[in-house]
């Protein structure tokens, strides 16, 4: 797991490449699907989940990037607090696994069928399996 350690003066620095990082290294490391924590440096204390809400904060602020809408903010701050708090993580973070699992098979088959030459040429083995099945069941000497 790498960590970063931010300073007072709100610089990240990465401790496995010992360099200074921003924002968007971490957003490539989320894409990556890298393993990291990021730590005070003075107290240690984590701050992982502020800096991750603060990339979401700057990609919000993008019309065409947004994900989270006006009403969709608005209900999820009505549960903080609520009696259902504790139900709507884990269905949250379950729905959009299966979701991401969903668009990962989508994507499988979308990708199989998207090259014409892939498609003709599974057409073809099957035509040619086909007809040497045929032929292997005619026998010559039969006839």
């Amino acid at each position: 797991m790498i960590t970063i350690k931010k300073y007072p003066n709100r610089r990240l620095y990465d401790t496995s490449s010992s360099q200074y990082i921003n924002l968007e290294a971490i957003k490539a490391m989320v894409l990556a699907h890298q393993d990291f924590e990021v730590v005070d440096s003075k107290s240690g204390d984590k701050l992982t989940k502020s800096i991750l809400l603060q990339i979401i904060s700057e990609s919000e602020t993008n019309e065409q990037q947004s994900l989270l809408t006006d009403s969709l903010l608005k209900q999820l701050i009505r549960f903080y607090g609520g009696d259902l708090q504790p139900f709507l993580r884990p269905y949250l973070e379950q729905s959009l696994a299966a979701f991401i699992e969903q668009q990962e098979s989508m994507q499988s088959v979308v990708k199989n069928l998207s090259s014409p030459m892939n498609l003709f040429g599974k057409m073809m083995e099957q035509n040619m399996e086909l007809w040497s099945n045929k032929s292997k069941q005619r026998d010559p000497d039969s006839e």
